[in-house]
């Protein structure tokens, strides 16, 4: 936690720049239609003995931006609260899985292939929301474990310098999966946060750079923050059969009995509905 905070921290700077740039050199599309990006960055602003790298970008993109882990803990999130609880497809769970699968992809489909923008714009409409309630859940989740706040804070700021993490391994590991996991979580630096700043009606690169600084501090600071101290605070890490999504569903379970684990689960769905969503965004760019 102590070093996905750190990697937030420079995260907004490295946001700012890259959203700024990406207003300040914005290109055409093969349609003639005004575009940002670092594709369009690199063939705007540099000279053109760097334009392979927009190539090279855009291919890596293309792969970068696979959607598999928001699927993959959807699917674990179903498996966990539907399919166990009521012994469906116990023998058989890639039937299970596969089952996910295809209606995800049919419901993905059909707003990005069908036409049906409403689905889209609902679940758009709903994440503000969303984030609203996951953070007061685990606010009460850490209210009910307050008591524990001062460990807590011990624990993360000795792991984080002593390198004996949850997980285990180095301080140099322990530094490499907060800074990876807080880059997952905010895209800073990654380039395709520039592709939706890029395409914000406005003749002001600044104030988009400024806009897009909030990323890292909404998305990391506070959302995953939020997730890492409900894991912490409930002691459902030190359940080593735990990992991901699962971790934190039984935090919500432990720390909100009866109502958290549903919550988490409406979350969850629309998170990951509406980040694929986004994704096909960007592999179209």
């Amino acid at each position: 936690l102590f070093w996905m905070w750190i990697s937030a921290v420079v995260g907004m700077a490295t946001k700012f720049f890259t959203c700024t740039l990406a207003i300040l050199y914005r290109g055409k599309d093969e349609n003639g239609e005004v575009q940002g990006g670092p594709m369009y960055v690199i063939t705007e602003g540099l000279p053109k003995s760097f334009h392979f790298l927009a190539y090279l970008f855009a291919v890596a993109g293309l792969f970068g931006c696979f959607s598999l882990f928001q699927a993959n803990q959807l699917t674990q999130i179903i498996q966990d609260q539907i399919f166990v609880p009521l012994d469906l497809f116990s023998q058989n769970p890639m039937k299970g899985q596969l089952l996910i699968g295809v209606l995800l992809t049919g419901i993905i489909s059909l707003v990005i292939f069908g036409g049906i923008r409403r689905i889209g714009q609902v679940a758009a409409r709903l994440v503000p929301a969303m984030v609203l309630l996951y953070i007061l859940c685990g606010f009460f989740i850490l209210l009910g474990n307050i008591t524990n706040l001062d460990n807590i804070l011990l624990l993360i700021i000795n792991d984080a310098f002593t390198g004996h993490a949850i997980a285990g391994g180095t301080l140099g590991s322990v530094m490499i999966t907060g800074i990876r996991r807080a880059a997952f979580s905010n895209e800073a630096g990654i380039g395709t946060e520039s592709m939706a700043h890029g395409a914000a009606i406005t003749k002001e690169p600044v104030r988009e750079g400024l806009v897009a600084m909030l990323g890292p501090m909404i998305d990391t600071l506070v959302v995953c923050s939020i997730t890492g101290f409900a894991i912490l605070s409930t002691g459902v890490w030190q359940n080593s059969n735990l990992n991901g999504i699962s971790m934190t569903s039984a935090a919500f379970e432990a720390g909100l009995p009866f109502l958290g684990e549903t919550v988490l689960l409406i979350i969850v769905c629309i998170f990951s509905i509406t980040t694929i969503i986004g994704y096909s965004y960007y592999g179209s760019k």
